[in-house]
């Protein structure tokens, strides 16, 4: 049951990477909406690893579109400032825990908590037509990372992840599919890669050498996602790979693939929602 939960609460909060060509052209729609949603997502157990898990998951879907605060599609955002190019605001993502008694490289190790990530992003608008179909922009984030077992709570150290994302309105025209494709490199600090990637020699065996995770590049990520809206509800479909060629922590023993796919399909249900309208931006 406590994994479950765990499941969940990280899901919801992980979900808005993938979730990418949502808001594209300006319209108006409701102040809050409140729904629910089903996920199903096959993903491996962490970057690097060559075992994987299906998931099928619960979330709740709520939206709120205000001057400041967002919370929309399981992403939650405060913006701090806001020009026609450029946006500054702060979000938050995590990462489902790891139980190491069924992964065969890291057993016999700790189990790995699950993990969310807070910070400032900024938010570049390089290019978009005036009818907004398509938008080039490119995504700065900063963020701390911290693990939890629910009653205490770590630091895990700092990430920078650039993107540059594309992302087209009305795929085929009339048929209200968004596509989003984003693309970059991640940064970690030695900290955040020991969590995931370094062996102490307590836990080290023949097939498995004690290892030290350094800071500094630790891979790329291309994702690309589908979206289409039909009454009340909304259907997302992704596919996300990380590459590890050339990552500091790419010898690590722990990193069995130097590739990782996940991919998934949402959908969720409102059942309700505001009689008032406010203008935003897709």
């Amino acid at each position: 049951m406590y994994m479950r939960i765990r499941h969940g609460m990280m899901v919801t909060l992980m979900l808005s990477v993938f979730l990418l060509s949502q808001n594209a052209i300006c319209e108006e729609k409701p102040l809050w909406e409140v729904g629910a949603g089903l996920a199903f997502l096959h993903m491996p157990d962490y970057r690097g690893s060559d075992e994987k898990r299906f998931l099928l998951l619960p979330y709740p879907y709520l939206v709120y579109r205000g001057d400041i605060l967002k919370v929309e599609r399981e992403r939650i955002s405060g913006r701090i400032f806001k020009t026609d190019r450029l946006l500054l605001d702060f979000s938050l993502f995590g990462n489902v825990p790891v139980d190491s008694s069924k992964n065969t490289a890291r057993s016999g190790m700790p189990d790995l908590d699950p993990t969310f990530e807070i910070g400032p992003s900024l938010n570049i608008t390089l290019l978009k037509n005036r009818q907004d179909h398509y938008k080039l922009s490119l995504a700065l984030p900063v963020r701390a990372v911290f693990s939890t077992n629910l009653s205490s709570l770590r630091h895990e150290g700092w990430v920078f992840s650039p993107r540059l994302i594309f992302e087209i309105s009305d795929l085929i025209p009339d048929s209200g599919f968004n596509l989003g494709i984003s693309a970059g490199p991640m940064f970690a600090e030695g900290a955040y890669n020991r969590y995931y990637y370094s062996v102490e020699p307590v836990y080290a065996t023949a097939t498995r050498p004690s290892y030290d995770a350094g800071s500094g590049y630790s891979g790329s990520t291309l994702t690309i996602g589908l979206n289409k809206e039909f009454r009340q509800l909304i259907f997302n479909a992704f596919v996300s790979v990380d590459f590890l060629q050339g990552a500091v922590i790419e010898d690590s023993p722990l990193v069995k693939t130097k590739y990782s796919v996940m991919s998934g399909f949402t959908v969720s249900w409102i059942f309700l929602k505001s009689a008032k309208l406010v203008t935003t931006e897709r």
